[in-house]
């Protein structure tokens, strides 16, 4: 009698614990990386922002209230004085960046650290953390 060509139920199993395995010990690197990485994306969207408020502030002669924020890098500020001297936009794309997380970044001028502060919250939105959830601050 002749035997199918096929693979036996056994011979499938192993192959699937082998992937299942391959997949525990790998899942977590790249898991781990893209937190990181989402950090260092905020790092660098921090000081695309620090760069766009210091040619502000060299335009107008101060840095953006915490009151206009950093709308006032995309659209001119209200105060007259403060308007006939911006040359604005001063991001490219003409949009205020949200954070790798979908969250708008935190600004206050004067600050508590400098000038001004200018922070994300990390992965899970709150004050602090560790890892993946901590805050990315442009005073670190």
């Amino acid at each position: 009698m002749k035997r199918g060509r096929g693979f036996t139920l056994l011979e499938l199993l192993v192959v699937l614990i082998i992937l299942g395995l391959l997949a525990a010990l790998v899942g977590p690197r790249v898991v781990g990386r893209l937190g990181k990485a989402k950090g260092e994306i905020a790092r660098s969207q921090i000081a695309l922002l620090e760069a766009a408020l210091d040619q502000f502030r060299l335009d107008v002669g101060r840095y953006p209230t915490t009151e206009e924020g950093l709308r006032v890098l995309i659209e001119p500020p209200e105060d007259e004085e403060a308007r006939s001297r911006w040359q604005g936009p001063y991001l490219k794309k003409r949009k205020i960046p949200v954070d790798p997380w979908g969250r708008p970044y935190h600004y206050r001028s004067p600050g508590e650290h400098g000038e001004y502060d200018l922070w994300s919250y990390g992965a899970d939105g709150q004050p602090g953390g560790e890892g993946e959830n901590a805050d990315i601050t442009s005073w670190d």
